[in-house]
């Protein structure tokens, strides 16, 4: 099958809609980029397919080869540079006692440097995406499909794409546990999950069913729905990697402070419950938002005030560059040029705040699956 080139497949799963599974799933894949494995991502949110966009290729088209589908290379294995020095606002590096990446709250926290701006040279992996963004018209097409089409189109998207070799194929997921979800488990565990019966030069021939990772936010609405997202794997027989609690604060871009907008902890809370890995909270951060919308490098410490960009200190900050561009991407809205600054995304999120938190995360993903130590869950009533 189509899958036979990757080593190991992880779910991106959620019970609830808007929580960022697509933003973790891009995010975790420029981190395994970054630590030097090939990775590919399967978009199979088909009625909201986000992927194509986060990675800035909406304008790519997929290619016809003997058997199937090629996937759209975002970059290539390569060589990078050494990443320009980076001042984040709150240090979003810092370790729980269990491991997990988090961020401090204190307000007096000096800012942090970026730990990766040194001499050295990274070797990346290469990034492949497929989704059926690629195959509309344009962004505005609606997907009125039922049930069995979209069965259909997610084994095609399973059996037809012909991945190259692949260490990590993360399949970004939509919400909740319909018609997506059944068909997607269902075939894995099918075709790619039974165990291994053949090698080729000491390779196994089939990929591992890693296991999943669960999205969710720190509110109580959003943890009650993803809860069914764990019973259900429990009851298919996914195993979880660990679970992600998304939007879990935001730290100011100028003077570090850290609120909690939506409440925090929850989804810790939930992993404890459940018994399953809690992976670590992701803050808010709009300069994220700029790199994927602008392709522009994240840059903080500055604040615009009537147009004129300042420091912590009311300081104005570079007047003679601060022009209208300037100044709209420090404040994290578009342009509305629609036109993308030149370089590799991946590049560019080394100088995010958010790196050091799924460089963590991305580590303990890879950790949990070379130790075979991802968890089975069982149901759990609330």
């Amino acid at each position: 099958m189509s899958l036979d080139n990757v080593k190991n497949i992880v779910l991106i799963l959620s019970g609830k809609g808007g929580v960022g599974k697509s933003s973790i799933t891009t995010q975790l894949a420029f981190s395994l980029s970054l630590a030097g494995h090939s990775v590919g991502i399967l978009d199979i949110d088909l009625t909201g397919p986000s992927i194509p966009r986060l990675l800035g290729i909406e304008a790519s088209k997929v290619k016809q080869a003997p058997g199937g589908w090629l996937p759209v290379e975002v970059h290539g294995s390569q060589t990078l540079p050494p990443a320009p020095p980076t001042t984040y606002p709150s240090p979003a590096s810092t370790t729980a006692s269990n491991g997990a990446s988090t961020y401090r709250e204190s307000s007096d926290s000096a800012p942090s440097t970026n730990g990766h701006a040194d001499q050295q040279l990274t070797q990346i992996g290469s990034l492949h995406a497929m989704s059926l963004a690629f195959l509309l018209a344009s962004r505005s097409s609606a997907i009125v499909w039922r049930g069995p089409k979209k069965t259909a189109m997610v084994r095609q998207f399973l059996t037809s794409v012909l991945w190259g070799p692949t260490d990590y194929l993360l399949i970004d997921t939509p919400p909740g546990t319909s018609d997506e979800h059944i068909s997607l488990v269902e075939t894995l565990l099918k075709d790619v999950a039974a165990p291994l019966s053949s090698t080729t030069n000491g390779t196994p021939s089939r990929p591992q069913l890693a296991g999943a990772v669960i999205v969710t936010t720190p509110q109580a609405v959003a943890i009650s729905d993803v809860r069914k997202e764990l019973n259900f794997c429990g009851k298919t027989d996914v195993k979880v990697l660990g679970v992600v609690e998304n939007m879990s604060g935001y730290v100011c871009e100028c003077c570090g402070v850290a609120t909690n907008l939506f409440s925090k902890g929850g989804g810790e809370v939930m992993a404890r419950e459940f018994g399953v890995g809690f992976l670590g909270g992701v803050p808010l951060d709009s300069q994220w938002g700029v790199l994927v919308e602008e392709g522009a490098r994240p840059k903080y410490g500055g604040v615009v005030k009537d147009g004129v960009e300042e420091d912590a200190n009311g300081i104005v900050v570079g007047a003679e560059d601060n022009d209208d561009e300037g100044a709209e991407r420090s404040t994290g809205t578009s342009t509305g040029t629609g036109e993308r600054e030149e370089g590799l995304l991946v590049d560019k999120y080394r100088s995010c705040s958010l790196y050091p938190v799924f460089e963590g995360i991305a580590k303990q993903v890879v950790n949990t699956i070379q130790s075979g130590t991802a968890v089975s869950v069982g149901q759990v009533v609330s």
